[in-house]
């Protein structure tokens, strides 16, 4: 009887949570926590939207500049050529598209696949795509069905391919797998879950050599290599941290902490100072703090009959945001431009900096943010 009712009871606890938390607007407990020194200036950016597509996660351009280019929920990867001609086709990662015709439809993302990471060549114009359900492939400067590399590691099959960088001078890419237990789909059952299985992957293009070089990573995702290309890079989102893999000097094949963030990071992009932005999904309020420390409470959440989109809500804070961080080459914290209230910008996943624009991707909104610096 005691075990009822102390199921029951905490229930009703976090059933009471989850109703505050979806009313308590900009100033309740639950909603998204101020930064001290941020900016606000994202309701002020230009938005393009990117019609019949959804979830322009990544944002690449082509060695020439042209783009950007971005993979949207479809399978495709969609080109931006001006205002007068809009997107185009570019690539696909599946060759059964019959079906593949909504703009959003989770259900078929491994029928159709879904481009996230995104990152060209420079030196021969081949897009390399990370997609979460087909790994890791390439497509040329023309376009068209992107080519499958890899697909698993150590004899482990990809489950959640997310992002990449490449080292031209060393003909390598660093990739990762978000986790071997949890698809792209169930992206927010994989963070609350507390899964570890994540991996960052090296990839020898002249050997075809595959390595894991780093394991146990709690959602393994955005990858970025510094500009002396002396570490790489890793979100680690669940932790909200970003990890440093050392590559070469006195510390070649360690790991540290880079920075520990006040929200979920998403992918990280170098900029031509060597600086890095980092897209923040979501800031880290107090109902996904009490989820990620409180075991009681995550399991009691789990069990509510609540939807994904309603339960992704409340994690987030019940109110859409958008926040980028911009970190220093020793992980010190430079700039932090937000849209507090979701006006403009909401649940952003990547910021690339080209041309005094920011180009900002998000792997759930149907447009691509653009802010002048």
């Amino acid at each position: 009887m005691t075990t009822i009712f102390t199921i029951v009871f905490s229930t009703v606890i976090v059933s009471i949570a989850a109703i505050l938390a979806s009313i308590s607007g900009s100033s309740g407990i639950f909603a998204p926590p101020e930064i001290a020194g941020s900016r606000d200036v994202f309701p002020s950016a230009k938005v393009i939207n990117v019609t019949g597509a959804s979830g322009p996660e990544s944002v690449a351009f082509d060695p020439a500049g042209e783009g950007p280019y971005v993979g949207v929920s479809d399978g495709r990867v969609l080109k931006w050529r001006g205002e007068s001609l809009g997107w185009t086709d570019f690539a696909y990662t599946s060759t059964n598209r019959e079906m593949c015709v909504r703009p959003f439809a989770p259900e078929l993302e491994h029928v159709c696949g879904r481009p996230l990471g995104l990152r060209f060549d420079k030196k021969t114009g081949d897009l390399y795509i990370a997609d979460a359900y087909f790994g890791l492939l390439v497509v040329g400067p023309a376009g068209g069905l992107a080519k499958p590399l890899v697909t698993e590691a150590e004899g482990q099959p990809f489950r959640f391919t997310n992002d990449l960088d490449i080292d031209e001078e060393e003909d390598v890419i660093y990739f990762t797998d978000t986790s071997s237990r949890f698809q792209r789909r169930q992206f927010l059952a994989a963070v609350m879950n507390l899964d570890d299985t994540g991996r960052l992957i090296k990839y020898e293009r002249s050997s075809k050599k595959v390595t894991v070089v780093l394991r146990g990573l709690a959602f393994a995702n955005g990858v970025a290599l510094s500009k002396d290309r002396s570490f790489v890079l890793v979100a680690e989102t669940t932790t909200c941290k970003i990890l440093r893999l050392w590559l070469s000097g006195a510390n070649a094949g360690t790991q540290d902490v880079f920075a520990q963030l006040p929200g979920f990071p998403d992918n990280v992009r170098r900029n031509s100072n060597g600086e890095f932005w980092v897209a923040i999904h979501s800031k880290k309020g107090l109902f996904a703090k009490l989820s990620l420390t409180q075991a009681w409470f995550r399991d009691l959440v789990l069990r509510l009959p609540i939807s994904g989109p309603r339960l992704h809500s409340l994690f987030t804070g019940g109110r859409p945001h958008a926040t980028a961080m911009k970190l220093s080459e020793s992980g010190e914290v430079l700039e932090v431009l937000e849209d507090k209230e979701g006006k403009r910008l909401r649940f952003i996943s990547e910021v690339e900096e080209k041309d005094g624009k920011l180009w900002i991707g998000s792997v759930l909104m149907p447009f691509l943010g653009v802010y002048d610096l």
